[in-house]
């Protein structure tokens, strides 16, 4: 346990449903996860700190394994923090598991990959369970042919194409470890791990694929519209309330470990 004037860094593995919030990030008068954190960590030990996270979620996104740190000079061991933050948050967020970082460790610079699933129900009928964690697709989907598409991400590529509006200096050429799709039943899903992503960019990547399991477009159209790399080229973005962020990922040496977690 490494301390820095006092104070260590606390890393937090959260879950939350995000359907109710409009994003991650704080906003002065809107409910937020990060406002959510900092009122329960401000309730359990008295101060008041700023939450950091390795992915900033937007609204109706939500989050299996989101990453956030804080500094604290509380001496509550982490399972406390567990304990103890679930007292105070509401019932949609919740602390699945905390530990002790290095002072030099960054939750959001140190995350080598992060990775994302998108969830469809994919039938005629509305859900009654589960309606705010998947999209639901009347239309039947050629999820093979969706999955054959989402590789043709897989790599280095400019994804302007795949970004609605794009007013920064900042580069839109990333690199996609993995992508694919599945069918289970009635559900299809389609992951996707990248380094980082641009705004909108995963949603806007399963709009243009259920655009192909639905027959709108074809493979080689879909190839096109990456390949032209042209601004909202890909269509419509698909609901937030499909996505989750799955896991982030960090270097071997970097100052944080998940087995060093506890629940």
């Amino acid at each position: 346990m490494e301390l820095f004037n006092n104070f260590i860094k606390i890393v937090l593995v959260v879950e939350y449903n995000g359907k109710r919030y409009c994003g991650f990030q704080w906003q002065k008068g809107l409910p937020t996860i990060q406002d959510e954190l900092e009122k329960a960590i401000h309730k359990l030990t008295g101060e008041n700190r700023r939450v950091v996270a390795a992915c900033r979620t937007d609204a109706g996104v939500h989050a299996e394994g989101q990453v956030t740190s804080f500094w604290t000079d509380s001496a509550l061991l982490p399972q406390k923090f567990v304990s103890g933050l679930n007292h105070y948050l509401p019932e949609d967020i919740a602390i699945v598991k905390a530990g002790v970082a290095g002072e030099k460790f960054n939750v959001m610079k140190d995350a080598v990959s992060r990775g994302y699933r998108y969830q469809i129900l994919n039938r005629r009928t509305r859900a009654s369970l589960g309606n705010d964690t998947y999209c639901q697709v009347v239309a039947e989907l050629d999820a093979e042919l969706m999955n054959a598409a989402s590789k043709l991400l897989i790599g280095e590529h400019d994804f302007a194409s795949f970004v609605t509006d794009w007013d920064r200096e900042e580069s839109t050429v990333r690199r996609i470890y993995d992508a694919g799709v599945e069918r289970d039943g009635e559900k299809v899903a389609f992951h996707v791990t990248a380094k980082s992503f641009l705004t909108h960019q995963v949603r806007n990547m399963i709009g243009a694929l259920i655009r192909v399991g639905t027959g709108k477009i074809g493979f080689e159209e879909f190839r096109n519209i990456l390949e032209t790399k042209k601004l909202s080229l890909a269509g419509p973005t698909a609901p937030a309330h499909g996505l989750c962020l799955m896991k982030v990922i960090y270097v071997d040496n970097s100052e944080f470990k998940y087995e060093n977690l506890c629940a």
